[in-house]
């Protein structure tokens, strides 16, 4: 027989047929009308990256995490390989499947069905020479797919036996996707199987369940399931691939050209731009981000964590009490599998929700200049250092003994960074604070600035673009001037302290280690459970607006509960809202870094 007179149509293949037709158009939209969307400078970033090593270290990366999940793997190997065995077991199918269709019948084209319900076709078409290789093969690889279909159905019965507390709670499409997936790879192995009890081949798997069902049913009894198991198999796929694109499985066609993007140096900007639908489409809503979650894990707070905030972004259902209920403390950010900037999404939806513009607002800062002092190194406490005013005084006295003229901003209030503006969504207002600010620098000539502050800090290097100016955090100033020989510490006999990571000077700026090094200048240093990338967080978050004091020091509790379980004497932190928020839960002594430094200083 030719292979142009061979058969490759059958009436079960329509569900498969129409569904993916159905996966591919809507698909092909989205992608248009993202792409349509990007701005010019997207696209120079694109045309400028395209041809470059970027392509194939975006390559590499679409290996590493969209087939092999690394990254899940180093939050949990169970849930790395439940990943793993779905997306490259079903990948490694496809392609061994062309391959075997290519063995069979040659280098020709054979449509799509044809490379899917191969092993119906393979009868249908009179061909009887098996390729025990290939036979092998495929049931090894369909083998190792229903091994994590079982973890799958495991992790949805018992999460906890999968290495997660809290699973993800799924809509509608959601539950259609995931139900029909359950079903496709048990259905095509039973399709399957019955085809190679009926007309020979298969191997360990399909082979000798098939013989199992033959003694068991009789052939004529095969012989009626024989049909009705493909169109199951085929009506699984159907629905799965219609309901995919508007279902979490869109991240499986999103991903990939994210990873692309991003290498691309893309970044989400503004409320709307496409490259923010990639991300949020790109979130698989597996779950990972829940178990982090302060708000879930100590307060018991549902439904509001990342994963449903992109949720109900994707469908525009997004509501200000999911928007606004969260620290942004970057801890769900810092184990997400896909690296999606959940901060920067959820920064920009509250702008869309709740940016009042209104320029009387801003009327009182002009003129306004309380700043003190001359020299070109600038301190700017921040709001929140005003109100622990140890570290103030601990400051000035290390500005003292290093013999530094500074420049105070703020020493009597009458600024702010803009930051907690930036946090709850009113945009306007805090670029009205940037540029004052920023005039204020250049007025004063300034070309060091240093700050106590670690939201002070961010906003600075992020959103001021300070040129000739080099901002520092109080922790890199203290060390560097330890480093010149310009300020001189003891050691204190026999101190203990253990160290907190603030949020926004740890997991947002990536200052973990100059902290640690000063404070080992003057005393032992005890790491806590929750240390540097993982540390918790305080729970006085200025970005929240929806939990209450209570809760709050409830946070702060379980903080200074497991900092002091370290044994220290002092808890020290780098963060003036961190300094208050863990006192108020500690029992012990809770202190700045720079007031550990300064009652040492020779």
């Amino acid at each position: 027989m030719e292979i142009s007179d061979m058969t490759f149509f059958a009436s079960f293949c329509i569900p498969f047929i129409a569904g993916a037709s159905i996966m591919f158009a809507v698909i092909a939209v989205k992608y248009i009308s993202w792409l349509r969307n990007l701005p010019r400078k997207d696209w120079r970033l694109i045309a400028k990256g395209v041809f470059s090593m970027s392509t194939l270290r975006a390559l590499w990366e679409v290996v590493r995490e969209s087939l092999l999940h690394r990254r899940i793997f180093k939050v949990d190997a169970r849930l790395g390989y439940m990943h793993m065995s779905l997306a490259f077991g079903w990948f490694l199918l496809i392609a061994v499947g062309w391959a075997e269709t290519v063995a069979y019948l040659g280098f020709q084209w054979v449509p799509l069905q044809g490379h899917v319900f191969f092993k119906y076709f393979v009868p249908l078409n009179g061909i009887t020479a098996h390729k025990p290789v290939f036979d092998f093969a495929m049931d090894f690889l369909l083998l190792f797919v229903l091994s994590g279909v079982a973890m799958a159905w495991l992790k949805r019965l018992r999460s906890r036996a999968l290495g997660m507390r809290k699973t993800t709670n799924h809509i509608l499409f959601d539950r259609v996707a995931l139900s029909a997936l359950w079903f496709v790879f048990p259905l095509r192995l039973l399709a399957e199987s019955v085809t190679a009890a009926i007309y020979g081949g298969g191997s360990f798997l399909t082979g000798g369940l098939g013989r199992l069902l033959d003694s068991v049913m009789g052939e004529g009894a095969l012989g009626y399931a024989y049909e009705p198991l493909w169109w199951m198999y085929s009506l699984a796929l159907g629905i799965f691939f219609v309901a995919m694109p508007f279902s979490r499985y869109m991240h499986i066609f999103t991903e990939i050209p994210l990873i692309f993007l991003r290498h691309y140096r893309l970044r989400p900007e503004a409320m709307e731009k496409s490259y923010d639908n990639f991300e949020v489409e790109a979130c698989s809503r597996c779950g990972i981000c829940i178990d982090p979650c302060q708000l879930q894990s100590q307060l018991g707070i549902n439904e509001v964590q990342s994963v449903y905030f992109l949720r109900d972004r994707r469908y525009n259902m997004l509501q200000q009490k999911i928007a606004n209920n969260c620290l942004m403390c970057g801890r769900c950010e810092q184990v997400c599998p896909v690296g999606i900037n959940l901060n920067t999404l959820r920064l920009n939806s509250r702008s869309s929700m709740r940016n009042i513009p209104h320029e009387g607002r801003y009327n009182y800062l002009r003129g306004v200049d309380r700043s003190l002092g001359e020299g070109r190194v600038g301190y700017f406490a921040g709001c929140m250092t005003l109100l622990t005013p140890n570290t103030m005084s601990s400051m000035k006295r290390i500005f003292e003994a290093a013999g530094e003229e500074v420049w105070w901003a703020d020493k009597e209030g009458g600024a702010c960074c803009g930051r907690p503006l930036m946090l709850s969504g009113e945009v306007d207002s805090a670029r009205k604070m940037v540029e004052y600010n920023k005039s204020l620098f250049a007025k004063h000539g300034i070309t060091t600035l240093v700050t106590s502050c670690p939201i002070c800090l961010k906003v600075f290097r992020e959103e001021y673009h300070l040129e000739g100016v080099e901002v520092l955090h109080h922790s890199e100033y203290i060390l560097r001037l330890m480093e010149q020989g310009r300020l001189n510490v003891g050691r204190e006999q026999g101190a203990t302290f253990t160290y907190h990571d603030p949020c926004e000077l740890g997991r947002g700026s990536g200052i973990y280690d100059e902290p640690r090094a000063v404070i080992e200048a003057v005393g032992e240093l005890l790491e806590p459970e929750h240390t540097r990338h993982d540390a918790l967080c305080c729970g006085s978050s200025v970005a929240n607006t929806a939990i209450s004091d209570a809760q709050q020091l409830k946070i702060a509790q379980g903080v200074a509960s497991q900092l002091e379980e370290t044994g220290a004497q002092t808890i020290v932190t780098a963060c003036p809202l961190c300094k208050k928020a863990i006192a108020r839960g500690a029992t012990r002594q809770v202190a700045d870094l720079s007031e550990i430094v300064a009652r040492c200083i020779k």
